[in-house]
């Protein structure tokens, strides 16, 4: 019983830390990088949806999913995350790896990427700062979330997903009456 009480609480903290991670470094990323600019002009715009597109407001609230997936993936190895000295710095370069540097296709910052794609170099490397920036508050949250197990910080979490979750609906709902 208590195996499949810390497994439910992993997967639960993995995809809490990554929604809050992601939405926090699309924040940021939105507005420092010059996203918006890449994204509408230059050769991204022909494969990326605007901003404001009902699925991609939408897709904070869908980054659960991905969390879930995450999280079940890692399950079998997660005490190597939970019990190990330098377990959630493993976790942040793993993630790092799997997601970032070497993805199953040819996407912007990744090896292929720069083999496969036709973007400029500076378009690659803008992709860096963000996916960083991600990775680093994934795992720091994640970290934070087992290296503090208070009922202060658990509520914090719960409350500041389920905003941002409804934020992201609310965005949804909206951009459909548009």
């Amino acid at each position: 019983m208590k195996r499949n009480e810390e497994n439910i609480k992993f997967i639960w903290r993995v995809i809490v830390a990554h929604v809050i991670a992601y939405f926090v470094a699309g924040i940021l990323a939105s507005q420092t990088l010059y996203c918006q600019e890449w994204f509408l002009n230059g050769i991204l715009s022909s494969v990326m949806r605007p901003a404001n597109a009902p699925v991609v407001v939408l897709g904070i609230c869908l980054q659960a999913i991905r969390g879930l997936f995450i999280a079940l993936i890692l399950l079998p190895v997660r005490k190597t995350f939970t019990e190990e000295k330098y377990g959630f710095l493993i976790f942040g370069l793993l993630i790092a790896g799997l997601s970032v540097f070497s993805t199953f296709a040819a996407a912007q910052s990744s090896f292929d990427g720069f083999i496969y794609m036709k973007i400029s170099l500076m378009e690659h490397i803008i992709g860096y700062p963000v996916a960083i920036l991600w990775v680093s508050l994934f795992a720091g949250i994640l970290w934070a979330l087992y290296k503090y197990e208070k009922k202060a910080i658990n509520i914090t979490a719960i409350v500041l997903f389920v905003l941002i979750v409804s934020m992201s609906t609310a965005g949804y709902f909206a951009a459909l009456s548009k």
